[in-house]
């Protein structure tokens, strides 16, 4: 196979670092602006004409409680809309570079209220859905935010911090607010405006549209963070824009899915993180389809099989679920069906090595139904976030005969860092760098990782480029420490290059930590493997530089623990009932430490003790990012009493 990164002609010799590499595609140039768009605004008019008059935003009406097929409206529709939501609220008092703060799961208000930020240059600031009151009173304190999009049971949230908000004064409510929510913001002096009364006011009273620059601040994405307060990330309508060029740019010459306004996208990963903003920007400057969840993830498959998307983004955390429910489902259904799923997957799987994803007959006969879980036309798929393993990656494009995309990117990065491309489909890696930007490896001498390291160097992953941020907001020597005087990103990622130029993650700086005997160990990627397992959920694996070994804090499976009871006799008790008992502990210790054995994990690297809990980390306890990381400081300080119980049951 041919080379995916090169390395950049002339770029002189620097002690302790490697050399910038860039896409092959595009050794001699950063790449910056699609055709026809250097800002979002113009993104959204390139859409409406590639679009042809076609579906953009649907949702799924709610009818006594039970959801419709989507109800669609067209670009031509939402780009009216969007003129007069915009032109209401510079009635309201919003002028050029204002911030409008969003407080909201994603709906088709959330898009229009974001393209009119974008066609009359307002700064859009996401307040995530559970970044807590501390967070929440330092972004709306740190940008001065007055006017917040929102929803009434978020905006009651709000209202009820409104004494440590001094500054904000307007609520513009996406739903319904009832007299008793308009009293109490009325106590507290805050204005409460129904978003389709801001519309009616911009369709009588049109406002001049000032459409922004390319290098115009286009948000404030605060850094959810596993640890401290959020940092925010200034991005500019540039940064994004890069991304999507990237992206299409890939896609013209081969490397990547093209994207057409005939695509459907499910939207329920956040719009408040850049990952999902990145990605529907690429999706609306071609045109596409649009579909939002009901904003229950219980439901999302629900809401997919009615939709049948044709793009399914996502997180492993999800991927994972899927992986783990097919497995289980086939070993638990044995006989014939078992052994000709695995027949039909091993011979897939032996295709993956010549670089094909169909098969003539396994793909009617096995993989049919497992494509349908997604709705049964999803073509491409996405993951990014976190990494995934390659076991994961094999299945989907095994079971969903999918071109199956890694990507790897950061706020700092408008998510745009580098990206695996159409038709590798080799596992373990994220690609080489996006078109946008360049990426070069700097030594860690404390974690013994070089850039002469042979055969691969090894280093952390720095990125330059037009998809790098501006600065943290408010925040100089934060930025510092960050950006350096060449302006190089230090993303605290480790990574290596392969024999083709492509990226492999095999650590994090930040979240390493070293046991008492000197090793260092990285939390995440054993959690990767445990979580790999049919009877693990999730998994939060811990240790301190004064002791010796590691403990892990597990979210057994439901279905496939319940399933193990009955076959061990015990049956009659209940599934929280069962993470209380001494033999099932014991037996999940005894499985994961085998397991991890068998998974090449070191012996320091596996755990030595285990606490199970039934409930899982989420959004709503605060033990997950609002795209699906694990919190590693919040979780430390919610299970303090389990982990020093372990620790001394150990000695």
């Amino acid at each position: 196979m041919e080379k995916q990164s090169i390395e950049v002609v002339g770029a002189p010799e620097i002690t302790g670092e490697g050399k910038p590499r860039r896409n092959a595609l595009s050794p001699d140039k950063l790449l910056d602006f699609p055709p026809d768009a250097t800002t979002l605004y113009e993104n959204f008019l390139h859409g409406i004409r590639e679009s042809g008059g076609g579906k953009f935003l649907g949702r799924r009406p709610i009818v006594n409680g039970v959801a419709q097929p989507y109800v669609w409206q067209t670009y031509s529709e939402i780009q009216q809309r969007v003129a007069n939501f915009g032109s209401g609220l510079c009635k309201l008092g919003l002028k050029s570079k204002n911030i409008l703060g969003f407080f909201s799961i994603n709906t088709p208000e959330y898009v229009i209220a974001d393209l009119a930020c974008n066609k009359y240059n307002f700064v859009s600031v996401p307040l995530y859905d559970t970044l807590g009151a501390e967070a929440l009173e330092f972004i709306i304190n740190q940008t001065g935010m007055e006017f917040v999009f929102t929803t009434a049971s978020k905006g009651r949230y709000l209202l009820d911090m409104k004494e440590t908000l001094p500054t904000l004064k307007t609520l513009i409510i996406s739903d319904d607010a009832d007299q008793d929510f308009i009293d109490y913001a009325n106590e507290l002096k805050v204005q409460v405006f129904n978003f389709s009364v801001i519309e009616n006011d911009g369709a009588t009273h049109k406002a001049e549209e000032n459409n922004p620059k390319p290098d115009d601040i286009a948000t404030i994405c605060y850094t959810s963070g596993t640890t401290g307060k959020p940092k925010g990330v200034v991005l500019t309508h540039k940064n994004f824009m890069s991304v999507v060029c990237s992206l299409t740019f890939l896609a013209s010459k081969g490397k990547a899915t093209k994207i057409t306004k005939d695509d459907v996208h499910i939207s329920y990963l956040p719009l408040a993180h850049v990952f999902e903003r990145a990605n529907e920007a690429t999706l609306i400057y071609a045109g596409s389809a649009i579909g939002f969840y009901q904003g229950d993830t219980l439901k999302l498959l629900d809401d997919i099989a009615e939709l049948k998307p044709t793009i399914f983004i996502s997180v492993p955390r999800l991927l994972n679920r899927i992986y783990d429910k097919v497995f289980a489902s086939v070993k638990g259904t044995g006989g014939v069906a078992q052994w000709m799923f695995t027949t039909a997957y091993n011979a897939k799987k032996a295709g993956l090595l010549k670089g094909q994803v169909d098969h003539w007959l396994w793909d009617k006969l096995v993989f049919a139904k497992i494509r349908e879980k997604l709705g049964g036309r999803v073509n491409a798929i996405l993951s990014a976030s976190a990494p995934i393993s390659p076991d994961v990656m094999d299945f989907l494009r095994i079971c969903f005969s999918a071109e199956v995309y890694e990507g790897y990117g950061q706020t700092e990065n408008a998510a745009g860092l580098t990206l695996s491309l159409y038709g590798d489909v080799q596992s373990g890696h994220v690609g080489p760098p996006q078109v946008c930007c360049e990426v070069k490896l700097v030594d860690v001498p404390e974690m013994n990782y070089s850039s002469q390291d042979k055969p691969y160097p090894r280093g952390e992953i720095c990125v330059r480029g037009h998809s790098v941020f501006e600065e943290y907001y408010k925040e100089p020597e934060k930025t510092k420490e960050v950006i350096d005087k060449d302006g190089w990103c230090h993303t605290g990622d480790i990574g290596m290059w392969d024999e083709l130029g492509r990226l492999v993650i095999v650590d994090r700086v930040k979240n390493i930590f070293k046991l008492a005997q000197g090793e260092y160990i990285a939390p995440e990627k054993i959690e990767n493997v445990y979580c790999k397992h049919e009877l693990v959920a999730q998994a939060f694996v811990h240790g301190e530089s004064l002791q010796a070994s590691l403990v892990a804090i597990i979210v057994p499976d439901r279905d496939a623990l319940l399933l193990w009871a009955k076959q061990n006799n015990l049956e009659n008790y209940s599934y929280e009932e069962l993470c209380e008992l001494p033999q099932v502990k014991n037996h999940i210790l005894q499985t994961l430490v085998k397991y991890g054995k068998a998974n090449d994990l070191k012996g320091f690297e596996n755990v030595k003790n285990i606490h199970l809990t039934p409930e899982q980390f989420s959004l709503q306890n605060d033990l997950l990012t609002p795209t699906f990381k694990l919190k590693r400081h919040q979780a430390k300080i919610n299970f303090q009493k389990e982990i020093e119980k372990l620790y001394s049951e150990i000695s």
